[in-house]
């Protein structure tokens, strides 16, 4: 494999993505963010780590935000907020999940490169559409040169950094100082 036409390709597919990225639906996605303090977080494997990275930068924005699958997480329920990744839009777990936070009265907010899933199309009060490459997904997305869903994968832990940024510098008296102030300190 020739590195320098791997990652030029790779470049170019993250690009591709970027440019495609409805920015207006970003912009809803900020906007709901922005409207909720309690939120919940819920995405497995790959995507699931990105969506865990998010969670730790919303928490240190202030938010008060809990991952769905720890033991501490409380109650779900009117007024919260639960976003959901899942890539190919069926994950079976993660719609049960949603299903049942819906039930106890929070707003879903699916991430997925497959608009067409069943969580996004039967749950989801509102869907961010990433258009990358996941693994079985069936909706017209740029292809990659990578396995599964790697450029999903990535391209969320990018688009979740650049929510960050933009909340951050939309928060008036929030800065990256005082996120820092925030970080775990028994390391």
């Amino acid at each position: 494999m020739d590195y320098q036409k791997t990652y030029q390709t790779m470049l170019e597919e993250y690009q591709q993505v970027f440019e495609k990225l409805n920015q207006d639906s970003m912009r809803e996605f900020i906007e709901t963010i922005k409207k909720h303090d309690r939120i919940f977080c819920i995405g497995v494997g790959r995507e699931g780590m990105m969506t865990k990275a998010f969670a730790m930068r919303l928490m240190h924005m202030g938010k008060e935000v809990h991952w769905i699958w720890d033991d501490t997480t409380p109650h779900i329920g009117e007024g919260d907020l639960l976003v959901a990744t899942l890539g190919d839009g069926r994950i079976g777990h993660i719609d049960y999940v949603c299903r049942r936070a819906k039930e106890a009265g929070a707003y879903i907010y699916v991430v997925t490169g497959s608009p067409s899933g069943t969580t996004a199309k039967e749950v989801a009060d509102k869907v961010f559409f990433v258009p990358a490459c996941v693994y079985r997904g069936t909706d017209e997305v740029v292809p990659s040169i990578q396995p599964m869903g790697n450029l999903f994968e990535q391209c969320l832990l990018l688009i979740f950094d650049i929510i960050v940024m933009t909340l951050v510098d939309e928060t008036p008296d929030l800065t990256f100082e005082k996120m820092s102030g925030r970080h775990r300190n028994v390391e």
